[in-house]
């Protein structure tokens, strides 16, 4: 018999892995050609995953709120026209299983011997009415969490269910606030144990203490969600690790706000799709970063890894009011309408949360934009492992000087500000100016004539 196994892909290039939410399939349901298995979660998109083949469920590896390293085997499927276990020789079969069935009996009682030895030094969570996943019980051991202590922690999964995140927030504001865990005391002796732990006290930094913050009546108490956690941690680790440093460039779009104000119309009449102005700057980006490939990088340890591809990472806001970063492959080799068409429906799709896993990874440089909520400009935080972001300001009518071939003269102009953040540790500030400042000429020089 034929079997697949259906395996956790690859999520995005910093993702390793994603937390199990629903299963769509049970066992025994039939499956077909790229429908939907199981959905999951990570710090940046919530996903289904299809399955690469037709067939029947046959057996689910986790539970809902497991979370699952990126190919780990999550189902295996019998693959259609398989027909089930069976054998021709009835006898033969029935040794066959008996010969199996022999040594995983045997197995299987040493392994409950096992879990019977390590249960019995550490929490019973059968007394609990509250379920926890493998891998919150297996922290809790490890970490010495007591059952008072879990059963104290809010949880965000499913039905109010502890996570792997919720559980580590809980040990380090344990840590932060200086209680010390419940320790299990084991059953085998540890020689002069507790003269290690008490010098390693002793050397140790203590993390410094944070004052908890009064909470008065009238006040609401909400719990972060999942990805506000890992986005928060995504955007502290990001600031510790690059050096972040901001140049900004003011730009007179004029002509740019001309041209499409122009062609809008025919546009979407044409294509069925609105002509916005974020494919025209993504367009100046692509453009900025072929000149300029030292923009397009990663650091690796000692090892700056210079990107062959340019994919641009779109920031989108979502109704939550979290923010998920779709990738345009290979930006440089799209025209305007391409382009359009391709950020109007990474748009459309990451406010409906059906992004592929494919479609936010591989990014190589971010843009986003900041103007849309009236900001005229910011100091955007780099999204990891990429070395830059440029953030777009509000487009606005200013009076501006306009210098011509007859003089100087005030006028209304349509301007606004590129703020580009950049990791000093391998851009300098002549590098990131003058990659900004390209951006900025590309669209001064906008064609008023250029045809779409």
């Amino acid at each position: 018999m034929s079997k697949f196994e259906l395996k956790l892909p690859q999520m995005g290039e910093s993702v390793a892995e994603a937390t199990l939410t629903t299963w769509l399939k049970e066992v025994g349901d039939t499956i077909e050609l790229d429908e939907a298995v199981f959905e999951i979660a990570t710090d940046k998109v919530d996903s289904e995953v299809p399955s690469e083949v037709e067939g029947v469920l046959l057996e689910k590896r986790f539970n809902i709120d497991d979370v699952i390293k990126v190919g780990e085997v999550v189902a295996v499927i019998q693959m259609e026209g398989d027909a089930p276990e069976a054998t021709s020789n009835g006898t033969d079969s029935v040794e066959e299983i008996a010969d199996v069935e022999e040594p995983v009996a045997v197995l299987e009682t040493q392994m409950a011997q096992v879990q019977e030895t390590v249960s019995s030094a550490t929490q019973d969570f059968s007394s609990s009415e509250r379920f926890y996943s493998p891998l919150v019980k297996n922290i809790a051991k490890e970490e010495g969490v007591s059952m008072e202590e879990l059963e104290s922690i809010i949880g965000t999964g499913k039905e109010g269910r502890v996570t792997k995140n919720d559980i580590k927030a809980f040990l380090e504001d344990r840590s932060t606030n200086g209680r010390s865990p419940a320790v299990v005391e084991p059953t085998v002796d540890k020689v002069a144990q507790p003269v290690v732990k008490t010098e390693t006290a002793k050397t140790t930094h203590e993390a410094p203490k944070v004052a908890p913050i009064p909470v008065t009546d009238g006040d609401e108490i909400i719990p972060l969600t999942r990805m506000g956690k890992l986005i928060a941690q995504h955007m502290v680790d990001s600031v510790s690790t690059s050096a972040h440093v901001q140049s900004f460039v003011e730009v007179d779009v004029t002509n740019v706000v001309n041209w499409r104000n122009k062609v809008k119309k025919e546009f979407e009449q044409r294509e069925g799709e609105k002509l916005t102005f974020t494919p025209i700057f993504m367009e100046a980006v692509a453009v900025a970063l072929k000149k300029y490939p030292m923009m397009n990088i990663s650091l690796d340890g000692d090892n700056v890894i210079k990107k062959k591809n340019i994919n641009l990472g779109m920031a989108a806001a979502l109704p939550d009011g979290n923010l998920i970063v779709p990738v345009i492959k290979n930006a440089d080799q799209l025209n305007l309408v391409g382009m359009a068409k391709t950020v109007n429906d990474l748009a459309n799709r990451s406010r409906n949360n059906q992004l592929k896993p494919d479609e936010i990874k591989g990014g190589t440089y971010t843009v986003t934009n900041v103007g849309s909520f009236g900001s005229v400009f910011g100091t955007p935080i780099i999204n990891q492992p990429q070395v830059g972001i440029l953030a777009l300001g509000a487009i606005r009518k200013i009076p501006s000087v306009i210098e011509t071939d007859q003089g100087e003269y005030i006028g209304i102009r349509s301007k606004m500000f590129l703020s580009h953040s950049y990791d000093h540790r391998v851009v300098n500030g002549a590098l990131g100016g003058m990659f900004v400042k390209t951006v900025a000429d590309y669209l001064e020089a906008w064609d008023i004539n250029r045809e779409i």
